[in-house]
């Protein structure tokens, strides 16, 4: 190629071509296959134009990461507008939403979910999936009396960490507009939920990264146990 067709090639590429061909590197072979030189390899141009669109791999990653993201809770805002408007009901579908997502795209799920976040993890519950899990969250506290740790059986030496979760959980929810009593998101419930979350992602993982310590030939039906025993758990039905 001529450096005239080359400079051509380069002036066409968009940021929107950088975050397509990105987004097909990581379903085709994982996060590690999404560098800069792959991409500009792909289309075509040298790796040094990339730099006018990203300053570096992790910042090109942070921005694919946010696609993935946006892409979930557009999906599960789908699913969820069809239902109801009962915050149960949509909580769990939210939940069996999300592993459908996660086993039907197992890379995604990897870069977003199962890759070291960062410092900046609370602040993750601001974006689109962490905003509609909560909303529906903040729906069941309004619409339930749920069975809830008291404040005093949380453990002493999580109340620092519990107490930084429920000041970002709080902001969150009033940016989202969730109209329940503030007063209920106290130290227990917001243990509670660390926990409802802890449980979900982690039966979700064993499951996409086939993990399960034994097999199992009908998982969702363990899947949908787990999610009404945690309902039950609370004071919940699945139903």
């Amino acid at each position: 190629m001529t450096n005239t067709g080359r400079r051509g090639r380069e002036r066409a590429a968009t940021d929107q071509d950088i975050r397509r061909t990105a987004r097909a590197l990581l379903v085709e072979q994982g996060p590690e296959a999404v560098t800069l030189r792959a991409i500009a390899r792909e289309l075509g141009i040298t790796a040094p134009a990339l730099y006018r669109y990203y300053g570096s791999r992790d910042d090109l990653v942070e921005h694919l990461r946010a696609d993935v993201v946006a892409d979930l809770a557009a999906g599960l805002a789908e699913d969820i507008a069809q239902l109801p408007d009962e915050g149960a009901l949509q909580l769990f579908a939210i939940c069996k939403g999300f592993r459908r997502w996660a086993l039907a795209h197992t890379k995604e799920f990897t870069l977003v979910f199962a890759s070291p976040a960062g410092d900046d993890t609370l602040s993750r519950l601001g974006e689109p999936f962490g905003r509609i899990f909560l909303a529906a969250a903040g729906r069941v506290l309004a619409m339930h009396d749920l069975v809830t740790p008291s404040n005093d059986v949380v453990p002493a030496e999580l109340r620092d960490d519990l107490t930084s979760f429920q000041e970002e959980l709080l902001a969150v929810l009033k940016e989202s507009g969730a109209t329940f009593p503030l007063e209920k998101l106290d130290l227990g419930v917001t243990y509670l939920m660390i926990q409802f979350w802890a449980r979900l992602y982690g039966h979700v993982t064993l499951e996409v990264f086939g993990n399960y310590p034994i097999p199992f030939s009908k998982p969702d039906v363990l899947f949908d146990a787990m999610l009404a025993d945690l309902a039950r758990e609370i004071g919940l039905s699945t139903e």
